[in-house]
């Protein structure tokens, strides 16, 4: 697919980067500039527990590096991304480290977390269009064998991920269902994505 609309996608995601590429779609990337944690920090500092959705953390977040990239580039549609996993009550970020990802994975035996996946569309620091679309995540009950073969195999690689899994591979025997959208469990709702491009004629119809 060919277009001239310049379009600038804000995520430093390898996964969202490979989709979007995937999809035919000309881009080119280039990281926000937001302290995604100060973000966090600011939108949870309440003393009324659950006062913040995390479904709302992630639109906001996305919005947030899609206008900090806008506004450097004023002619061009930028598209924000961000995810969100929201379990027992608690709103996940990365792991910091190999040995958070298993303590994770761990927790999630035998449960259901909620991945909440955020895109946004910006042009000229002007907010456009923004979606949240969500995934139940429905862990099975792996053996500790399971989990010590996958955090060998995969290695540092759960640290890309907000689950510390691989959906495109070893991952998806981390689960026994999965209800939601493919492409949102990766981290953007792609095809609300694409059909708001092509009705804004930024990308053919």
């Amino acid at each position: 697919m060919r277009h001239d609309a310049n379009i600038i996608l804000a995520s430093g995601s390898r996964a969202r980067r490979d989709m979007l590429a995937a999809s035919g779609i000309a881009f080119t990337v280039e990281l926000a500039s937001v302290d995604e944690e100060a973000v966090r920090a600011a939108l949870f500092d309440s003393d009324e527990p659950g006062a913040v959705d995390p479904a709302d953390v992630a639109e906001i977040l996305a919005a947030a590096k899609a206008e900090s990239v806008s506004r450097l580039h004023p002619d061009a549609f930028v598209i924000g991304g961000d995810q969100v996993l929201a379990f027992e009550g608690a709103t996940l970020s990365k792991p910091r480290d190999v040995m958070a990802a298993r303590q994770q994975l761990s927790s999630f035996r035998g449960k259901t977390h909620a991945l909440h996946s955020a895109v946004a569309l910006t042009r000229g620091g002007e907010m456009l269009w923004s979606m949240v679309d969500t995934a139940e995540m429905h862990v099975r009950d792996f053996s500790d064998a399971f989990l010590d073969d996958y955090m060998r195999r995969a290695g540092r690689s759960v640290l890309d991920s907000v689950g510390a899994y691989l959906m495109e591979g070893l991952g998806i025997q981390l689960f026994d269902r999965i209800d939601g959208d493919y492409f949102t469990v990766l981290g953007m709702p792609l095809m609300p994505l694409l059909a708001e491009l092509r009705a804004r004629k930024i990308i053919l119809s």
